[in-house]
């Protein structure tokens, strides 16, 4: 997916957004990065647009009745910056190794227990840390033209929609 048209403010510019109390609802809010011109940082993957989920694997076996199976993902990035929309919650980092600069905001679970995450950008490969969780990582990568996201207990394979699919989708 192509950096943003029209862009002209650098990450620093916008405002960190955070989960709206319950969280968002059926529709996912409009993106927070789309006046973003900042290139992304060197090693940065490109995991910009929205994504479905395809396929969930749970020790290495598909697992299509998964609760994660079909839901959707919204990820923007603009130099170090990624946020991450979906399943009601939106979680805004910096990818600088940093607990600061990390997601602080509410877990997807009640979408009031808060979390603190620091966030990296580590091979190519997006990497999620939660803080007080010592070995527990969460990672987003490319592979080809799908997405594979790693969570405790689940691998999920997703498929980037085409452009303005997910306006008005339910996630």
């Amino acid at each position: 997916m192509p950096p943003p048209t029209g862009g002209s403010r650098r990450a620093d510019e916008i405002p960190v957004a955070h989960t709206p109390p319950g969280g968002y609802g059926d529709d996912m809010p409009p993106p927070i990065l789309a006046d973003c011109a900042e290139p992304l940082v060197a090693g940065a993957p490109d995991l910009r647009g929205t994504w479905q989920v395809v396929s969930v694997l749970v020790d290495e076996r598909d697992t299509p009745g998964h609760p994660v199976n079909d839901t959707l993902q919204r990820i923007e990035q603009c130099g170090d910056r990624l946020v991450v929309t979906g399943g009601g919650i939106v979680h805004d980092m910096r990818c600088d190794g940093t607990e600061a600069n990390g997601v602080h905001d509410v877990a997807q679970l009640d979408f009031s227990s808060p979390i603190t995450v620091i966030a990296t950008y580590e091979d190519g490969v997006h990497v999620l840390r939660p803080v007080g969780l010592p070995g527990v990582e969460v990672t987003r990568r490319r592979d080809g033209v799908r997405m594979v996201w790693t969570y405790p207990g689940f691998t999920a394979l997703l498929e980037r929609l085409p452009a303005g699919a997910e306006a008005g989708t339910p996630t």
